[in-house]
């Protein structure tokens, strides 16, 4: 295709301007779905994996994300709320200072589910079910606002999972230079990602619902005084889990401290105690590191980087900017590994690493798989 004059190109990048801006504004009043419609494409991108020779790329993208994706954004969603109740009721006897602001806008949301013990104790799932649905109709513009949301996010997932080939060959044809410097970047970047987004916050997040549970379980059981506001330090420990070395230590080892020496001077038994330790040790700390530590290792960020993101990625953005600050640090770190030397030196595209055999292997397969999903999309009479 080739343009009449100048002024006809001109003219098209003044739309392409355009575009971009519209773009980029939709993204970011949407900016925390999109993110959070990133996090769950890494979730259940090994899932979609898996399930991609098996199925057809419609079929297996929703697959892998009704296996992993919904349940981790339902369990994530039901132990905030819990956790959020519980922190009101902590408010009420200590000073939360700033934290009361950003949390009591929820509170009320919040109640609309029931914490684990009441429906131990009350194992009538249809009365609690009733419950949780009159809950909710009293808060219909929120849920439904929250609900819109969630569906925005799966719908990006699913596209990516399915769609991914296409877009990463197309980014590469279209913008990608002879020594392949954006495919290097974007390899790098895309790796990173998926350490951070599928192995450090899915393990926080896998450790604050099994820790939730686990100590709502125990708290059924306590002889006497049960453990203080489970779901709320659930929350705790798993944020803990993303500070390097100790992680979630620094929640759990005083409590245990704590809950000795109450048993002690109360003269309460100490198994209860003794089985919280044991219970945290196996399933809350151990099998979750042990599933998950292979998706964590080998990342080439600074653990002090990535503890940095954590913190100041909430308190900067709000609830999303727990998957912001990381993909934020991804993108600028490689950008000033990679880009910035080759912007002042001029020369410096002889230190990105040039592709491997594997990579090429790796490519190629990409391509044919991306080649097999189109020739799929072209039989396929689902419309998704």
């Amino acid at each position: 295709m080739e343009w009449p004059d100048s002024r006809s190109r001109l003219a098209w990048w003044m739309v392409a301007l355009a575009l971009g801006a519209i773009t980029g504004w939709v993204v970011l009043t949407y900016i925390g779905t999109f993110v959070l419609g990133l996090f769950l494409y890494y979730v259940a991108r090994p899932a979609y994996r898996r399930f991609r020779p098996q199925f057809r790329p419609s079929i297996a993208a929703a697959t892998a994300l009704l296996v992993l994706a919904v349940p981790v954004v339902l369990l994530m969603a039901y132990t905030l709320a819990i956790a959020t109740q519980e922190l009101a009721r902590l408010q009420r006897t200590v000073d939360l200072g700033p934290l009361t602001d950003q949390v009591e806008p929820y509170v009320n949301v919040s109640e609309v589910v029931q914490d684990p013990a009441t429906l131990l104790q009350n194992p009538d799932l249809l009365n609690a079910g009733q419950l949780v649905a009159e809950g909710a109709l009293g808060y219909i513009p929120i849920v439904g606002t929250a609900l819109i949301n969630v569906f925005i996010a799966l719908a990006v997932a699913f596209y990516l999972l399915r769609d991914d080939d296409r877009l990463g060959r197309w980014v590469r044809e279209t913008f990608d230079d002879q020594q392949e410097f954006l495919t290097v970047y974007l390899r790098e970047v895309d790796e990173d990602l998926s350490s951070v987004f599928f192995g450090n916050i899915l393990n926080a997040i896998a450790i604050a619902v099994v820790a939730a549970f686990v100590y709502t379980v125990l708290n059924v059981f306590a002889p006497a005084e049960p453990i203080p506001y489970p779901a709320l330090i659930a929350v705790l420990a798993g944020a803990a889990s993303l500070i390097p070395v100790v992680g979630m230590k620094l929640v759990y080892v005083p409590l245990a401290i704590g809950l000795f020496a109450r048993a002690v001077l109360m003269g309460n038994p100490l198994w209860f105690p003794t089985v919280f330790v044991a219970a945290t040790v196996v399933f809350v700390d151990f099998i979750p590191d042990l599933v998950l530590r292979p998706y964590v290792s080998g990342r080439n960020l600074h653990v002090g980087l990535v503890m940095i993101a954590y913190i100041i990625g909430p308190l900067l953005f709000g609830w999303y900017g727990l998957f912001l600050g990381p993909l934020l640090l991804v993108v600028i770190y490689h950008f000033a590994r990679l880009v910035l030397p080759v912007l002042i030196d001029g020369d410096g595209v002889e230190a990105i690493p040039a592709p491997t055999a594997r990579d090429l292997e790796k490519r190629a397969e990409s391509e044919g798989s991306a080649e097999h999903d189109d020739a799929d999309d072209g039989v396929d009479s689902d419309p998704a």
